[in-house]
């Protein structure tokens, strides 16, 4: 009753071979789970963190605990005061904010964008703006 070494090297391959075929769905399991759970998850938190970067005076936020307000100045990378009623500041940790609702123009490029049109039209806003308002007073 002795095996022959011709017969035990051939069940010790078809060992591996079995090892790797059990093996085979727990490593699916593992690639879908970082396809439809993980990742995801790192993309939303990478998300987040652009728009805690991003936050300036102005906006409209929501905090982790649902207080609604308006960032009214980013004390620095950790805290932002914020708004939640007419002269009501709330120091608030940046990372607590959940979402922004709207975001504020900057102060620059909108006084940019307001004196853009008279400087390169050379005046010619102003009379088409003298001419709507003649119109309108004149129609009604």
């Amino acid at each position: 009753m002795l095996i022959t070494p011709a017969h035990a090297q051939g069940i010790q391959g078809m060992i591996d071979s079995q090892a790797v075929v059990q093996f085979l769905p727990i490593v699916l399991i593992f690639v879908v789970m970082y396809l439809f759970l993980i990742r995801p998850q790192q993309k939303k938190a990478q998300d987040h963190k652009k728009m805690l970067a991003a936050l300036r005076r102005g906006d409209r936020v929501v905090t982790g605990g649902g207080v609604i307000g308006t960032v009214a100045k980013v004390v620095n990378d950790e805290e932002v005061l914020v708004d939640i009623a007419e002269g009501t500041r709330v120091r608030v940790v940046r990372s607590t904010i959940g979402s922004v609702l709207a975001k504020s123009e900057p102060a620059k490029d909108k006084d940019r964008a307001e004196a853009a049109p008279e400087a390169n039209d050379g005046g010619a806003a102003e009379g088409r703006d003298k001419r709507r308002n003649a119109a309108r007073s004149g129609s009604k």
